[in-house]
């Protein structure tokens, strides 16, 4: 399986600007299908109905393998591509970006529209919460409580999430961490514990630290 991360939209937004009277309106959410990225341009399209222009740009995949846009009536490549190219400059993957413009009277030619365009991507996008996503493995990590202090500072040094901590006649602490630090830190907590450490690998998923809180996800 590729276990390579990669940026992802959270909670989506959006932003307005206006430009010569124009307003720019890019309207942000995550998507895991194209089917779901079809159905918000319609809903966007029916939200702001009175609007001529709905442009949008949209990557699906890990990879980043499908990607669509369109310019929705403006001039050829000065709405769809260069809003595509904000989302790939920024690596954010499952994402849908549609920006509806309320023309205001004023022509902005080629080159404005694309730098409208684009604005208004960027301004969503500060709006977004965008999350890194990982792939790994809880490890339930068994010791006594002379080794708590010690797998605490090892996690802690080797930025590694602690999920939770069950205290009984020993400690079980449960963490998350990625294929490429699992067998270093299982080595880790061993040498330190001199041995008496039981590791046993768990559930693998996606995750995410935001805030301080570890997130689980499916992809």
């Amino acid at each position: 399986m590729d276990d390579e991360g990669y940026r992802a939209v959270y909670r989506g937004g959006s932003g307005v600007i206006t430009e010569k009277k124009s307003r720019f309106i890019a309207t942000i959410a995550p998507v895991e299908t194209e089917e779901s990225a079809l159905d918000f341009i319609e809903q966007t399209k029916k939200k702001y109905w009175d609007a001529k222009h709905h442009c949008f740009a949209y990557i699906i995949g890990r990879d980043g393998g499908l990607a669509r846009y369109s310019d929705d009536g403006e001039p050829t490549g000065t709405a769809g591509k260069p809003m595509l190219e904000i989302l790939l400059s920024e690596k954010v993957r499952n994402i849908i970006v549609v920006v509806t413009r309320y023309f205001g009277g004023v022509l902005l030619g080629t080159g404005g529209l694309v730098r409208a365009y684009q604005a208004a991507v960027k301004t969503g996008l500060s709006k977004c919460t965008i999350i890194e996503k990982q792939f790994g493995r809880s490890l339930f990590v068994q010791t006594d409580y002379n080794g708590l202090g010690k797998l605490q500072y090892i996690a802690a040094q080797e930025e590694i999430p602690i999920v939770s901590s069950e205290y009984t006649d020993s400690v079980t602490v449960t963490l998350f961490v990625t294929p490429a630090k699992e067998e270093h830190i299982t080595r880790r907590f061993l040498d330190a514990t001199a041995g008496k450490a039981v590791v046993t690998p768990g559930k693998e998923s996606w995750f995410t630290m935001l805030n301080g809180e570890l997130l689980l996800f499916e992809h």
